[in-house]
């Protein structure tokens, strides 16, 4: 529920039909918002479990397309619908640009001109990208290794410099994701592994498992975004802030090892120091700072459990695991295989009118 005195809003959810959204917009409405989602339907043939939640109307709009007449009314815009991780950037910088990054900030602005006071941004810890073993603050230079992570860093710069007093921008550098969403994920390490060692009982990694990485449960994300929506424009306007707490930075081959012991008969194979290197340990003190009621409820091990209860309870099979929608680069390359995206990611339609 709502904390006391904060009145309800009318929220737009944009990806709301994605990892991170399709929980998200249920949790906004069962605190007392109105929410309206937008999602272009990238993902939307991936529906891992039924959660039993009652789901907000969407908008069928590609980001790029959204109208001020999309956002008349609404008070708070929450964004989440980038393309949404590195090898996905990497695939195609041009598009990654022209969604993440143009995209981005055009939508920013539409709101701003319709009078959305609220809007927060889903950025990224990975815009921390290689480095030594320090602790990265909000206040630590990015060193963005992809495109992905540079959209980002360009992201916050360019909707900062919309922030005034009508209009206040939130930064969310989220660590990391894990966790079970019916819209499930299984491109971020800890699903990845735990998917692994349930239908391989191996977990091979590509990597020596050295490198830092911390992890944020989507629920928590997903607790970030609702109070920074909801507190005092003081305490979170035109601010960055790391999602996550400092006891979930996590090596990866730690990871591993929880993921191990959580699955039965599971074992370990690591690879060299070739592997994907990025390494970033962060600090998470300014957010429970500014947002005092902000917790990580869930760690590692608490969600290597749940999805080892999910596996279980939805009898996942390789199959499963493997389907292009939950895979992000593997599904957009086959919409565009069967020709019903183009080269740009718009949807390929006016041949079926």
């Amino acid at each position: 529920m709502l904390p006391p005195g904060r009145p309800a809003m009318k929220v737009l959810v944009t990806g709301a039909d994605g990892y991170i959204g399709s929980v998200l917009a249920p949790l906004l409405a069962e605190r007392g918002h109105e929410v309206l989602g937008l999602d272009t339907g990238f993902y939307r043939s991936g529906w891992l479990y039924q959660d039993g939640k009652d789901r907000s109307p969407i908008l069928a709009r590609d980001v790029r397309r959204v109208t001020t007449a999309d956002l008349s009314e609404m008070e708070g815009v929450v964004h989440l619908a980038e393309l949404s991780n590195d090898p996905l950037g990497e695939n195609d910088p041009r598009t990654t640009y022209d969604i993440n990054h143009a995209g981005s900030v055009r939508l920013a602005a539409l709101a701003k001109a319709a009078g959305v006071r609220r809007f927060v941004y889903a950025s990224s810890c990975s815009v921390y990208g290689a480095g030594s073993d320090e602790v990265r603050t909000e206040r630590s230079e990015p060193n963005p290794q992809t495109a992905y992570a540079t959209c980002k860093v360009l992201v916050e710069r360019d909707v900062s410099a919309l922030a005034d007093a009508g209009f206040s921008p939130v930064f969310l550098r989220n660590a990391t994701a894990f966790g079970a969403s019916p819209r499930m994920r299984f491109d971020i390490v800890l699903n990845n592994l735990a998917g692994l060692a349930w239908t391989t009982r191996c977990i091979k990694m590509t990597s020596d498992g050295q490198p830092w990485r911390p992890l944020v449960h989507v629920l928590d994300i997903c607790s970030a975004v609702a109070l920074a929506l909801e507190a005092p424009r003081e305490a979170v306007h035109d601010e960055i802030f790391n999602v996550g707490d400092d006891e979930q930075n996590y090596r990866v081959r730690s990871i591993a090892e929880i993921i191990a012991r959580t699955f039965p008969d599971c074992t370990i194979e690591f690879g060299n120091n070739m592997g994907d290197n990025r390494s970033y340990r962060v600090c998470f003190d300014k957010i429970h700072a500014h947002l005092p009621d902000f917790r990580c409820d869930w760690d590692a091990a608490r969600g290597a459990e749940q999805l080892h209860r999910l596996f279980d309870r939805i009898g996942m099979t390789p199959e499963t695991f493997d389907a292009p929608p939950y895979t992000r680069l593997k599904e957009l390359r086959r919409l565009i295989d069967t020709g019903q995206l183009d080269s740009d990611l718009y949807w390929r339609t006016d041949d079926l009118q």
